[in-house]
Parts: structure tokens; C-alpha cells; sequence
């Protein structure tokens, strides 16, 4: 009996199971349904056309496959959630309104609706994807998110936009066309991880965001890809950013980043474009095939650069600056992969320390007309007088360890076929209204 007593209580503590109601398509059906519904309930859609707009003011399951679609007739949000713990998976959302400034989505969560989860949606041609807007602890996972293809970039909308919203989780998302994958703006303590995100401005783009993961996430020939912008305490892990055009990653007011395990490959001029960042712990990733492997300016300090590998770059380092810098911790540097090496003792440390720059390298750079004269013999003796007496040097970056292997990176079949795909795109063709030099505005 007191087993039983025990068994009873334990139930009658549990919170009540909704009833399922089956929603049929209609204009106003889905409405009226929601205004009917208990808290808790569960409505399922069949498919076919649900006019929207909606907004769901309780907790409420609404679940059913890709072909129910609710429309937004182009009016405003289509779907508001403004209640705590509503759940909505799988069905369809599209034509919301066009206004930017109102920021029209197809799906908004309103300060208050907590722990909202969004989950294997289609959502397109509407003008944000998903707006979190003060939401907590909102879980978006496994959604199709395709944008509008205005011409003029920033006349589209966010696939996800994130703000003031702290403990989201966005995970496994396909996001393609708009403005920015994931824009993520005021925002703290959120994890942004296994995203796909393609034929966008940037994939992922902070501002005033904190402590916060990136990870995992793929960046396919985008205009740019990672952008921490006046942000701190972010972990950047395990990304990649392939065929992108300006910068693979940028750390513009970013500090305290750890940033490890990344693939920055192929187009873009920049691989990694330090602005002012401080303190960022910055190892064990590879820059490859861009214009620059690493552009490091406006003053950046007490960064650490160890165990990286730049391979194939066009110029390794673009360092405009009289300090020195240098660029290996605690016995450890990076690859370079046109630092003719040995290694005598076979410690897999070069034994000649890596100096990218001279210089000729700072007046080409602040003088470009002095191109004319690369050639010449003078530019020559002073080249070779710097790399034989390393005294006459100016200020600049030192590798003191330089590594004799590079680390690799893996990328999976499927992303190596979407990145074959992009190959070349930017070399001829409209970049929108973009302005490739300043892109630290954004």
C-alpha cells in the first residue's frame, strides 16, 4: 500500500498530458485552434495552407510535415510566439512581410517565450528566417532556412537573428541566400554549433556578444565568413570557412577568444584579418590558399599564434607596425610553408627562426607605387642585407620555433563537393553593394 501511495503522489506531481487535436487546412482554422487550445495541448497539422499571420500566446505543441505550410499572405511575422515552452517542428513557414525595420521573420520569439524550440522547420522566402528576440534558452535545431535573393544584399534579412537572448542553442541548421547566416547581436552564454551556411554576406556575425561558442559551423562561399565584432570571451572551434571572398575570419574589438581548430581554405584575400583584438589565444588551425594567411593591424596586443599552419598563401603575413611581435609560445611556433627549413636534431622545430617580413614589405604596403622599383638592384641589396645581418631589421613579426609539419584538417566529401561548386566565383561577376574595404563598419 505504501508503494502504491508513493506511485500516486509521483503521478499527480507530474504535469498533465494535452490533448491532440488535428488541425485541418483553412483560412483562420489554425487561429481559431490555438485561441481553443489548453496549455500543453498538441495541434497537428495535415498538409495543405494555413493562413497566417499566428501568434502563440500559451504553451502549445504544433507539429505536422513539410507540406503544411503556413503562409503569411506577405503580412508582417508569420508566426509570433509570445508564451514560454511552445514547441514547433516540422512543418512549413513562408511570405512574411518585407519591412527590415520591423524585422519581418517567419518565426518571432518574444522576451518572455522561453525555452522555445524550433525543430526541423522549412522556412523560406521570408524576410528574417527566425527572429529570437529576448527569448531565453530557445533551442533551433535542424532547420532549412532559404532567404530572399534581393539584389542588393542588404535590402535581405537574417537567416537567424539572435538578440538579447541568452542560452540559445542553434544546432545543425542549413541556412542559404539573405543577408547574414547568423547574426548575433547583443546576446550572451549561447551555443551556435553544426551549421551550415552558404551564398550569404557573412555566415556568422557577432556584435556585442559574449561568451559564446561558435563550433563546428561550414562556411561555403559566402562573402565572408566569421566576423566577432566588439565581442569577448567567444570560442571560435573547429570551423570552416571554404571559398569565401574577403575574410575567413575577422576579429574586429574581439578579445579573449580562443580560437582552435579551424580550416580557412581557398579565395578569400584575408584568411585570418586581426583589427584591434587583444589577448586572443589563437592555435592549431590552417590558413591556406588566400591572398594573405594572416593580416594583423591597429594595434593588436598580447595575442598568442602557436601550433598553426599557413600553407600556400600568396603573402603569409601582413604586419603594418614597428613593434616586435613574436609569434611562438613556449617553444612552439607555426608553419610556414615557404620557410625553406631543416632540422638538424629532428625535434620537429626549424632551426632557423621565420622572419615574413622586410622593410621593402612596409613601404610597398604604405607606398604602392614603390612596386615600380621591386625589381630594381637597390631593392634587392637592401633585401638581401636585411635577411643576411637580421640587426638592420625593422620591427616586425619573428616565428622563433617554426614548425616543420603542417597540421591537416579533414573536410567530409559532401563539403568538398559544395566547395568544388563555388570554386572561382569570385573572379568575375557583381559583389552587390559590398565594400570590401570596410567591412569593420558592418
Amino acid at each position: 500500500m505504501r508503494v502504491l501511495a508513493l506511485c500516486l503522489t509521483f503521478l499527480a506531481a507530474l504535469p498533465a498530458l494535452g490533448a491532440e487535436h488535428e488541425v485541418v487546412p483553412g483560412r483562420g482554422r489554425l487561429a481559431d485552434a490555438i485561441a481553443g487550445a489548453d496549455p500543453g495541448d498538441v495541434l497537428i497539422l495535415t498538409g495543405g495552407t494555413y493562413a497566417g499571420p499566428v501568434t502563440i500566446d500559451r504553451p502549445l505543441t504544433i507539429t505536422g510535415p513539410e507540406t503544411a505550410v503556413i503562409d503569411g499572405e506577405g503580412q508582417g511575422t508569420v508566426v509570433t510566439v509570445s508564451a514560454p515552452d511552445v514547441v514547433l517542428q516540422g512543418f512549413s513557414v513562408t511570405k512574411s512581410g518585407t519591412r527590415n525595420e520591423d524585422l519581418d521573420a517567419g518565426i518571432k520569439i518574444l522576451k518572455g517565450a522561453d525555452r522555445v524550440r524550433v525543430q526541423g522547420l522549412t522556412l523560406f522566402d521570408n524576410m528574417h528566417g527566425i527572429d529570437i528576440h529576448g527569448g531565453r534558452d530557445t533551442q533551433v535545431i535542424g532547420n532549412r532556412i532559404t532567404g530572399r535573393q534581393n539584389r542588393l544584399m542588404n535590402e535581405r534579412g537574417n537567416g537567424i537573428y539572435v538578440w538579447n537572448s541568452p542560452g540559445t542553442l542553434l544546432d545543425g541548421n542549413d541556412i542559404r541566400h539573405g543577408r547574414d547566416g547568423i547574426f548575433s547581436n547583443a546576446s550572451t552564454a549561447s551555443i551556435y554549433r553544426n551549421n551550415i551556411m552558404r551564398d550569404l554576406r557573412f555566415a556568422v556575425h557577432f556584435m556585442y556578444t559574449k561568451n559564446t561558442e561558435v563550433s563546428g559551423n561550414i562556411s561555403i562561399g559566402n562573402h565572408l565568413g566569421f566576423a566577432i565584432m566588439f565581442s569577448d570571451r567567444t570560442k571560435i572551434l573547429n570551423n570552416q570557412s571554404l571559398g569565401d571572398r574577403e575574410h575567413g575570419l575577422m576579429l574586429n574589438y574581439a578579445n579573449n577568444a580562443d580560437v582552435t581548430g579551424n580550416l580557412i581554405r581557398g579565395g578569400a584575400r584575408k584568411c585570418l584579418f586581426i583589427y584591434n583584438a587583444h589577448k586572443n589565444l589563437i592555435w592549431n588551425n590552417r590558413f591556406q590558399d588566400c591572398s594573405i594567411g594572416i593580416h594583423f593591424t591597429a594595434g593588436s596586443e598580447r595575442n598568442v599564434l602557436t601550433g598553426n599552419a599557413f600553407v600556400a598563401n600568396r603573402g603569409q603575413v601582413k604586419y603594418v607596425g614597428t613593434r616586435f611581435m613574436e609569434w611562438s609560445h613556449e617553444g612552439r611556433g607555426n608553419f610556414w610553408s615557404d620557410h625553406p627549413a631543416y632540422d638538424l636534431n629532428g625535434d620537429g622545430i626549424a632551426d632557423a627562426s621565420y622572419r615574413p617580413n622586410d622593410l621593402m614589405d612596409h613601404i610597398l604596403w604604405s607606398q604602392p607605387a614603390a612596386a615600380l622599383l621591386t625589381g630594381s638592384p637597390a631593392v634587392q641589396l637592401i633585401r638581401w642585407s636585411q635577411s643576411s645581418f637580421p640587426a638592420t631589421m625593422p620591427g616586425g613579426v619573428t616565428d622563433s620555433a617554426p614548425l616543420m609539419q603542417p597540421l591537416t584538417i579533414p573536410v567530409l566529401p559532401e563539403t568538398a563537393a559544395l566547395e568544388a561548386a563555388v570554386a572561382g566565383r569570385w573572379k568575375t561577376g557583381s559583389y552587390d553593394e559590398l565594400d570590401p574595404d570596410d567591412l569593420t563598419s558592418h
